[in-house]
């Protein structure tokens, strides 16, 4: 399982639950009110994602889960920053990355970098694409920053998304799904994902994937639906 917010949950009780009901907990948002993309934001970024990783190891969590804007209530992209240019936006990510990293690989804890929809949730992101994100992961070369790979996002932002998998299939640290539109369970919109979930598997896919949706009807259909695609 994942979620979102770490800080509202009992962090002891929350790993204790996961380990009776013999589960794992994948990860969770290790950024929050700052943004990789400003650089007046780096120290403050660290020092949360720092916080964050404890909580990972304080959960049993493998990885945590980061974004280049700072998401408010319900997703919405805090600062568009139309006052920074594109360089600076995207030397500020990298650079404020290199330090992320750092800290993951003496920490022992995986970061996913991860690209948002702009038109229907996150209006404002910057980091909208997968060649972005898996670009400058490959740049930074570091086994502990990956890609998470939403579906449901670059459905709406590029299409094309199993040849997307296969060419960045070495980037690919985490997989989120939900159809398109709606954000609703697999069968529900214009997703193939039984060719999806196959295709991961062609392309030799072995992490997770995490069903980040919102039921159609109830939860019980909802997981119907999701074996069913499996």
């Amino acid at each position: 399982m994942e979620f979102w917010d770490w800080k509202i949950r009992d962090l002891k009780e929350t790993r204790e639950a996961a380990e009776t009901a013999g589960i794992v907990i994948s990860g969770f948002n290790g950024d929050a009110d700052y943004s990789l993309i400003d650089p007046d934001h780096k120290e403050r970024y660290l020092d949360f994602l720092k916080q964050s990783i404890k909580a990972a190891k304080e959960t049993g969590a493998k990885s945590v889960t980061i974004h280049s804007n700072a998401l408010g209530e319900g997703g919405v992209v805090v600062d568009h920053y139309d006052n920074l240019s594109h360089t600076v936006k995207l030397c500020s990510m990298y650079d404020t990355l290199l330090a992320c990293v750092k800290m993951a690989e003496e920490e022992g804890i995986n970061l996913n970098l991860e690209a948002l929809n702009i038109t229907t949730d996150h209006v404002g992101n910057f980091l909208k694409h997968t060649q972005m994100a898996a670009e400058i992961c490959r740049l930074i070369h570091s086994p502990r920053l990956k890609v998470l790979y939403d579906v449901y996002h670059m459905q709406i932002n590029e299409g094309c998304i199993c040849d997307t998998i296969s060419k960045y299939k070495d980037q690919l640290g985490h997989i989120h799904v939900a159809d398109v539109p709606g954000r609703h369970e697999p069968g529900t919109g214009e997703i193939n994902y039984k060719k999806v979930i196959r295709h991961l598997e062609e392309e030799g896919y072995n992490g997770y994937i995490g069903y980040e949706l919102f039921p159609l009807t109830d939860t019980a259909r909802a997981v119907k639906a999701i074996m069913e695609a499996c």
